[in-house]
């Protein structure tokens, strides 16, 4: 490994973290994190029904809820925080629903033809995210990938394969290969 490389590097991941990794992607719906866009529908209520984005501090502005903490939470959560925030005066019994709309985009860097920002999508895995990228460079690694999720500390070392999941806001670096 280049020594700029092994810096801000956790190692591989072990197959416990693989395997929790793969569970949590297939089984688990994503806590609303800053940068995603929200569709909320309040029935009967068009002028508060609409796309709102989570601010950097993981709150929503909405007409009548005023500031509501959307982050860290669930769809079900937030939907329930929102139902609390829009009960008064103004309205008796809201029926509110949270859906993502957009997810924040994840990264790609490294030995691909193409680094950058990418739009997240369900059911996305490093070969794919690759692939978007343009596919990778003849020097890149052909049996691994790190990738930093969002809010870990530094890259964990993952197996090339369709099995790894990638999740909003990771940040994926192919690394270059030696001959």
């Amino acid at each position: 490994m280049s020594g700029c490389a092994s810096v801000d590097s956790l190692g591989p991941a072990t197959a416990t973290e693989q395997e929790a990794l793969i569970t949590a992607a297939a089984t688990t719906a994503p806590d609303l994190q800053p940068g995603e866009k929200i569709k909320v529908t309040v029935f009967g209520e068009d002028r508060l029904s609409g796309e709102y984005e989570i601010d950097p501090g993981g709150n929503v502005s909405l007409p009548l809820a005023g500031t509501v903490k959307a982050a860290g939470l669930s769809n079900k959560q937030f939907e329930a925080a929102l139902t609390k925030a829009f009960r008064g005066e103004y309205l008796r019994d809201p029926k509110v629903t949270v859906e993502v709309s957009s997810f924040r985009p994840f990264y790609i860097l490294g030995e691909v033809e193409k680094p950058g920002e990418y739009p997240f999508k369900g059911g996305l895995n490093v070969l794919s995210a690759i692939a978007l990228a343009g596919g990778s460079t003849y020097r890149a690694s052909r049996s691994d990938v790190s990738i930093q999720h969002s809010g870990e500390a530094g890259f964990k070392q993952y197996p090339l394969s369709p099995t790894i999941p990638v999740l909003p806001g990771d940040l994926i670096r192919v690394p270059e290969r030696y001959f």
